[in-house]
């Protein structure tokens, strides 16, 4: 009888989709009703249709929620609130994980967390992705800089920005220390916005020039 144990000799990290599943149940006549007692027993969790993680009695190390951001629906990095938050920008501790996809708005309510998609365009999707983690680990995160575009971008809130209005969203609204903001690379900024053609991140981009000039 293959075990939770068998199926961790099988695969070489703690996720595994349908197909890998299958193929280690192979030798069942019903390999769905395998599945089902697997997950019954805590040997496996369902993140959704066709995605798997061991049971936590049968895992290597913790699981990444950032990798499996990037698994459950994709093509996806992550960004917005959670990276943000990840890179220290701003004070809140995130719990959903929050990624911008090339396809639709979803969200997905799992066993391990809440993980939630909002969509963007393939112009905008490549430029400031960073990969990180190590091993079978590794996921797509946006850079400091990246995460901000991105929340301004979609911010509606903000309306018709002005570098005053701009500033005071970035140090009264989403909290952001005035040092973790002189610590964005301008350059990267100014190709972030020339890819995404939103005055917003435009005017976030001379904003933030502007406050690094005034510091010197």
């Amino acid at each position: 009888m293959v075990t939770g144990l068998d199926i961790r000799d099988g695969i070489p990290g703690d996720v595994l989709d349908y197909q890998q599943l299958t193929s280690l149940l192979r030798g069942y006549s019903k390999p769905r009703d395998r599945i089902t007692a697997l997950l019954a027993g805590g040997e496996l969790v369902r993140l959704r249709k066709g995605l798997y993680v061991l049971g936590e009695r049968y895992r290597r190390q913790p699981l990444v929620r950032e990798q499996l951001a990037n698994l459950i629906y994709g093509p996806s990095y992550v960004s917005l609130e959670y990276a943000l938050s990840r890179h220290g920008l701003i004070p809140e501790r995130v719990d959903e994980v929050t990624s911008l996809t090339t396809g639709e708005h979803r969200r997905f309510v799992t066993p391990l967390g809440v993980f939630s998609y909002r969509a963007t365009t393939a112009r905008r999707y490549a430029y400031g992705v960073e990969w990180h983690g190590d091993g079978v680990a590794r996921y797509l995160m946006a850079s400091p800089e990246k995460a901000l575009a991105d929340k301004v971008a979609s911010e509606r809130r903000i309306g018709r920005p002005t570098s005053a209005g701009m500033r005071a969203y970035l140090l009264e609204d989403l909290r952001i220390d005035a040092d973790g903001l002189t610590s964005l690379d301008v350059p990267r900024l100014k190709a972030i916005s020339h890819a995404y053609r939103s005055n917003r991140v435009s005017v976030l981009e001379r904003t933030i020039a502007r406050l690094q000039e005034a510091r010197r």
